[in-house]
């Protein structure tokens, strides 16, 4: 009796712990099927949630700070095949913009912020320091690593994190299960 409770204990401590990630993560964690990258003065969208409906896949536009509407932005159209879609703005001035790509069929297949730097130009030799001819000062960089809660090397869609879950909980179960066989007492 003892250690059924103390397993039942252990189990629903395990069921918590695998349970936490998931709940953390929320409604936040699939909030975009849409990845941006910026090279320079060009910024690109890719997505593969859109379908296509007459002959289109559908648009994204690039929105500075002052735009709030999706008709306000650079509009591109989508172009790709049923594996990927993508869109690109060049040119684009230093600073925040959002990305909203809105799919064929009227549905938003997501929105996300993305800084552009100034161009890179050509970088300057390192300087020599005069105490010391055989060491070199370069510049720190300008400015630091985008970075977030996680994710901030690419987002997750929810399909990968509904999998990721169900991994988490086979695992649960398989630990439940291994945990009281080895708790009940071999019978010859």
């Amino acid at each position: 009796m003892r250690n059924s409770r103390l397993l039942l204990r252990s189990g629903l401590t395990l069921a918590a712990a695998a349970a936490l990630p998931t709940w953390l993560a929320g409604p936040s964690a699939a909030v975009t099927g849409i990845s941006v990258s910026t090279t320079g003065t060009t910024v690109s969208v890719v997505t593969s949630a859109c379908t296509q409906s007459g002959g289109s896949w559908g648009n994204a536009s690039l929105l500075n700070s002052g735009q709030t509407a999706f008709a306000q932005g650079r509009q591109a159209a989508l172009a790709g095949t049923t594996v990927s879609q993508s869109a690109a703005w060049s040119g684009v001035s230093p600073g925040t913009y959002t990305v909203v790509v809105v799919c064929s069929n009227g549905g938003t297949a997501g929105t996300q912020s993305v800084i552009v730097s100034s161009a890179p130009s050509v970088p300057a030799p390192p300087t020599t320091s005069n105490t010391n001819p055989n060491t070199t000062r370069t510049a720190a960089p300008a400015r630091g690593v985008a970075g977030g809660l996680g994710g901030a090397a690419r987002d997750y869609g929810p399909l990968t994190l509904g999998v990721g879950a169900a991994l988490v909980g086979t695992g649960v179960i398989a630990t439940g299960w291994y945990l009281r066989k080895r708790s009940k007492p071999h019978r010859l």
